[in-house]
């Protein structure tokens, strides 16, 4: 597992967690954004402390095959003067360097890959941290309007009737109470009742035959 792939996963453990935690939508994401930046700086630290020590190495390499090419010149000088064991000194000296230089260069190719895989991977985050800063407004934006529009439902039905409902509601049940009064008011006059109580049912009725007794004679014509 690469360290971006450790890096993810930490990632996606704390994003989890989170979760289980019931957080705020924005909360969350900022969170999930700010620690993937954390893992972005420590990688930023691990490629910059890679190429160091590959410089370091570097330099240690070059020293070394520097004294490796002096070494093998105060041979030759040794030998040009006629010490053939102080050439041979040299010589020990020389190949001293010459395996620190090989043991160098082998540890130069490893960092060469290290140092090339984690700036892979650093391309990598920087455009994933690039994503999820896109996606966290887009979702942010979203959280907040599903926010407002729960908050305003909530404040309706807290409301309930509008108030020209209610107007209306109070104005029909004042002229209901103002027609049942008025109707109230005429079967309770006394002077009504007075009049109501002189008419028998009797009375209706010879009225009513006397009227028709009267029709019945207009009606007829005049004896001749």
């Amino acid at each position: 597992m690469g360290l971006l792939d450790r890096l993810i996963a930490t990632v996606r453990s704390g994003l989890n967690e989170a979760l289980g935690e019931a957080e705020d939508p924005e909360r969350l994401l900022e969170k999930t954004v700010a620690t993937m930046q954390e893992n972005l700086l420590q990688l930023r630290q691990a490629v910059a402390v890679a190429i160091a020590t590959q410089k370091r190495s570097e330099r240690q390499h070059q020293q070394a095959e520097t004294k490796a090419r002096e070494y093998y010149s105060r041979a030759q000088m040794a030998l040009a003067k006629g010490s053939e064991s102080l050439a041979r000194e040299a010589l020990d000296r020389r190949q001293k360097y010459l395996e620190t230089a090989h043991s160098l260069s082998t540890q130069l190719e490893q960092q060469q890959q290290i140092l090339g895989q984690l700036r892979q991977e650093l391309h990598r985050l920087e455009i994933k941290i690039a994503q999820a800063r896109t996606q966290k407004d887009m979702y942010v934006a979203r959280a907040r309007s599903a926010k407002a529009s729960q908050q305003l439902s909530e404040m309706m039905t807290q409301m309930g009737d509008s108030p020209f409902e209610q107007a209306e509601n109070q104005i029909l049940a004042l002229e209901a109470q103002a027609a049942a009064a008025a109707e109230l008011s005429q079967l309770q006059d006394p002077l009504e009742k007075k009049f109501a109580a002189l008419e028998s049912p009797e009375d209706r009725v010879n009225a009513e035959l006397a009227a028709i007794k009267a029709k019945l004679r207009r009606s007829r014509p005049p004896h001749s």
